[in-house]
């Protein structure tokens, strides 16, 4: 990942953020793609959408990649055929398996906390590709992208 100092990093239709891994940088951080460049400019639908897949995503990295101890996790979106494109990289532990989890719906008789992230990761997302290069995990996909009118 390059040495960004932090913060955020934007043009036009793109913005890359730049976090550590602990809740509360992933919160705001989160809070501030919200709000920020192309997913601003998203429907209501889409942006909520957006939202939830990108925190189970940044979630998962804070309590699975980074479980033995902090450190940097970069986040960059772009708009741009009818899609939010987002790229998110860390230089964790690698996925179990070299590959995202598959995921399983959720059975109403069976409602443990937790598990069904990559069920709507996947589920939500188009194109989801994983790959490890050297030390940094990167995880990229897309998402439905209806700007907004107002």
């Amino acid at each position: 990942m390059p040495d960004d100092a932090g913060g955020v990093h934007a043009m036009p239709d793109r913005v890359c953020f730049q976090m550590m891994s602990d809740p509360d940088s992933v919160r705001a951080t989160l809070r501030e793609a919200m709000e920020t460049g192309p997913v601003a400019r998203l429907s209501v639908e889409d942006r909520s959408t957006a939202e939830i897949v990108l925190a189970e995503v940044l979630n998962n990295i804070v309590e699975h990649a980074y479980a033995d101890g902090p450190g940097s996790i970069r986040l960059c979106l772009s708009l741009s055929a009818g899609r939010l494109n987002c790229r998110i990289e860390d230089e964790g532990r690698p996925m179990p398996g070299g590959q995202p989890p598959a995921g399983r719906a959720p059975d109403p008789a069976d409602l443990p906390e937790g598990g069904f992230g990559w069920h709507l990761i996947r589920s939500l997302s188009q194109g989801l590709t994983y790959v490890r290069t050297g030390q940094i995990n990167q995880l990229t996909f897309s998402l439905p992208a209806e700007q907004s009118l107002v």
